[in-house]
């Protein structure tokens, strides 16, 4: 079987499909956990698709610095490693290159950097990257790319985009052809639309299986990103999944929905959970807070997730604040629990020809605020 994606229906720019991979099927729109290091912080595998997970985030630059790409192929590839036996996604190791690593240099080949782990020395290509990630044996590949943080001169947007494009086609080159895996191309250029524009025209001429919306969530705001979003996702063919990568908080997530994307992933419902923080239809509840320490009423009582449905406020409180271990893993199930759902309300509305409404009931739901105190 290999790769292929079916658009199912679409209201407005949104749009609800369905992508199929050998190991199974995402459903559009789609958010991505995020398993860094080989796992999603704080949740058993089987955890995290009881959630309604479709398809993990792994992380190319650290799984290759700790420990090792070669030891996991040798070890049966990421998925047995993980125990995850369904999609995976690796992102190129670019954007952490740039992010977290010291002493970098770049060059037309590629980066070369010291490990922010151990400060030993490592080089990554175009095809480096594509090596490390066959080794890994995701399903879905990233082109590596350079990912510039904004605000950045346009100048600077100009030949970093530039170089990106050139290694997407390394990329592809290199990745060669790999029947039941796909390769998605970055699109950069900034907040430049004519610059968006150039680069997606550049990767359709490579041609991908899959197109990403890259450099954006790196600190220009959601005013400005919806503003690219208003016309990037259109640049990219229609009959490719689009993935908008970094994003984000659930707001962020619904807009981007709204404006043509297919994909996200972030961080952020795990490590919100592991500090205290709980993502509900009404917004953000910190659990810190005193005011939860005699409250026996759930976190939401329309939740079905562990933390939701067997412990109370008062009890999460506690737990956060004596900072036992089963607290984040009951906030992060509970925060993933959260985001699949709302994917999920997404697509059946999307279906629907209701999205409209459902964003309309989103914002007022969060308007509204937590439930008022005892």
């Amino acid at each position: 079987m290999n790769f292929s994606f079916a658009l199912n229906a679409t209201d407005g720019a949104a749009r609800t499909g369905v992508i199929s991979t050998p190991r199974g099927e995402i459903r559009t729109p789609a958010f991505m956990p995020v398993g860094t290091a080989a796992t999603v912080k704080a949740m058993r595998p089987e955890s995290v698709r009881a959630t309604g997970a479709d398809i993990l985030l792994g992380n190319t630059y650290h799984l290759m610095l700790r420990p090792s790409a070669e030891r996991i192929d040798r070890l049966g590839g990421l998925h047995k490693f993980m125990n995850w036996d369904r999609p995976i996604l690796t992102d190129s190791g670019g954007f952490q290159v740039m992010s977290l690593a010291s002493l970098r240099k770049l060059t037309e080949k590629g980066v070369t950097f010291k490990s922010h782990i151990d400060g030993s020395k490592h080089e990554i290509t175009p095809e480096r990257s594509m090596e490390i990630q066959k080794l890994l044996g995701s399903d879905i590949v990233m082109t590596f790319d350079e990912c510039p943080a904004l605000p950045a001169d346009r100048t600077r947007i100009a030949e970093s985009m530039r170089l990106s494009m050139r290694w997407a086609q390394r990329s592809r080159d290199a990745f060669g052809d790999r029947p039941g895996h796909a390769l998605f191309g970055i699109q950069q250029g900034g907040l430049e639309r004519d610059l968006r524009e150039e680069s997606a025209e550049a990767l359709r001429v490579v041609g991908f299986d899959g197109y990403a919306v890259g450099g954006l969530a790196v600190g220009e705001g959601q005013e400005a990103m919806f503003g690219c979003l208003d016309y990037a996702p259109a640049q990219l063919p229609e009959d490719k999944p689009r993935y908008l990568m970094g994003v984000g908080k659930p707001d962020d997530i619904v807009g981007a929905v709204k404006r043509g994307i297919d994909m996200m992933d972030c961080v952020l419902p795990s490590r919100s959970g592991r500090t205290g923080q709980a993502w509900t239809r009404r917004g953000q509840v910190n659990l810190r807070n005193a005011r939860h320490a005699d409250d026996p009423r759930p976190l939401d009582e329309t939740c079905t997730c562990p933390a939701c449905a067997n412990y109370s406020r008062a009890y999460l409180h506690h737990v956060v604040r004596s900072q036992e271990m089963i607290a984040g893993m009951l906030l992060t199930w509970h925060n993933l629990h959260y985001y699949q759902e709302l994917m999920g309300g997404m697509r059946d509305a999307i279906a629907a020809q209701d999205f409209a409404d459902f964003e309309t009931r989103f914002h007022a739901m969060r308007a509204e605020g937590d439930i008022d105190r005892l």
